[in-house]
């Protein structure tokens, strides 16, 4: 397929490097704040018992994921309309920041609770609208013989931006008794600190996209003023993949499925890691950093295994893998097994999103992206209960943290199970034609 960008787009380095970078930069809330850090300190410093917090961060998680769901597919459909992708990348990336800055005022106090997690709540929000934006410029800075590895690659920087944001963290502000600037731990101000340095360390990192990436063309679309208009569109157009592109809706249900639980692996890993395994905060932040080490990793091979092989491919080897040992997790105590099986599900991870981001783009009809990855959001959000829900109601059925991994494997199974009927798509070029470009 042909992406609806000039020709000169696809061979910039200086481009792709620009758009990884705000993977990278994303990383500080992705990894800092929603994963190992300040959830883990909501659940075991701010609120009354880590049982009960972990319900609680479930609950406002689940009704965020509904907020996504309503509003996203609109969001990607107005932004093909109207050319205007990088605008509104620009804006939800600012608001992400403010709500990451917002958590400094989140003392280590219950009755701070409600505070930190609408703020968690809104950054999820708006860092999934803007991760539509995101996705969708992909075609942008890529070519059908790239876009598995250009992919990956934005994946892999991701994590590796991940990785020495939380090494700067540890070093800084967790593992110190006095750290960087005379923080101390009182009222939780070295976590609080976090919050601001991840706040900054996103803005800073996606800057670049928006003066070297090119923006894309409008759709043709007409912009309608009124939202209730977009809606009327989008259920036309919904009819129409009905009819004519069934292998997309196929995809984009069995992916809601499995990204739900791959979004819950990274929503409560910390918090297992913390509360079933007897992590300290310090423990959890140097898992953290070996995973995400491990998991860039396995974005990079991943990415060029997607242009060799396929994304389907690529997609269900590495929810085999998740499936098969995250299956062990649940049944295999002490932290030498979370170790092990922790670094072995990371190794999965990246390509699996990856993969899922270029299967999705191969079969996007060209100028509207935007309109199905927003689809890609929304469909991954009117599930995205699911992962909570079943983390959170084994928690309470069985009476432990534990169980929780269990919910967690049963939603990656049934998305792996959805998905076997879907058609791979086509995919052109190969690894060994790289010479032909200059993308990473």
């Amino acid at each position: 397929m042909t992406a609806n960008t000039p020709p000169a787009a696809h061979r910039d380095v200086r481009g792709v490097i620009s758009w990884a970078l705000w993977d990278w930069g994303s990383a500080a809330f992705n990894t800092v704040i929603l994963t190992f850090v300040f959830t883990v300190y909501l659940t075991e410093s701010v609120a009354a018992d880590p049982k009960s917090g972990s319900e609680s961060l479930g609950l406002a998680l689940t009704i965020s994921g509904v907020c996504i769901a309503l509003v996203a597919p609109v969001t990607g459909q107005r932004s093909d309309a109207g050319g205007r992708r990088k605008l509104w990348l620009a804006v939800h990336t600012a608001l992400v920041v403010a709500s990451t800055a917002g958590l400094f005022f989140v003392r280590d106090d219950p009755g701070y609770l409600l505070l930190g997690l609408v703020l968690i709540s809104v950054g999820s929000v708006f860092s999934e609208f803007a991760t539509v934006n995101y996705n969708a410029m992909l075609l942008q800075v890529s070519t059908p013989a790239t876009i598995g590895r250009i992919s990956g690659f934005g994946w892999g920087l991701g994590y590796f931006g991940g990785l020495i944001a939380l090494v700067i963290v540890l070093i800084g502000f967790v593992q110190p008794e006095v750290g960087l600037f005379g923080v101390t731990a009182l009222d939780g101000l070295n976590i609080r600190v976090v919050a601001l340095f991840a706040a900054a360390w996103f803005a800073v990192f996606a800057l670049p996209l928006f003066f070297f990436v090119p923006e894309a063309e409008s759709s043709g679309e007409p912009l309608r003023r009124a939202i209730f208009s977009s809606y009327v569109v989008l259920g036309k157009r919904l009819a129409r993949m009905w009819r004519t592109e069934r292998r997309t809706l196929g995809f984009l249900v069995a992916s809601a499925l499995y990204r739900d639980g791959l979004a819950a692996i990274f929503t409560f890993g910390g918090v297992i890691a913390a509360g079933t395994f007897g992590f300290t905060a310090t423990e959890v932040v140097v898992f953290a950093i070996t995973a995400n080490l491990v998991a860039g990793l396995g974005a990079f091979l991943g990415g060029r295994a997607d242009d060799r092989f396929g994304p389907k491919t690529v997609i269900m080897a590495s929810l085999i893998g998740l499936v098969v040992v995250g299956g062990a997790l649940v049944a295999v105590p002490g932290k030498p097994a979370f170790w092990v099986g922790g670094l072995l599900l990371a190794i999965f991870l990246g390509p699996t999103q990856s993969a899922s981001r270029t299967f999705l783009a191969r079969i996007a009809t060209p100028g509207r992206e935007g309109e199905v990855f927003g689809l890609y959001a929304t469909t991954g959000r009117a599930v995205s209960f699911l992962g909570p829900l079943a983390f959170s109601g084994f928690i309470s059925f069985f009476g432990t943290q534990r169980a929780g991994m269990g919910g967690i494997v049963l939603i990656l199974l049934i998305g792996l199970l959805a998905m076997l009927p879907v058609a791979a798509p086509d995919h052109s070029g190969n690894s060994d034609d790289l010479a032909t470009t200059d993308a990473p």
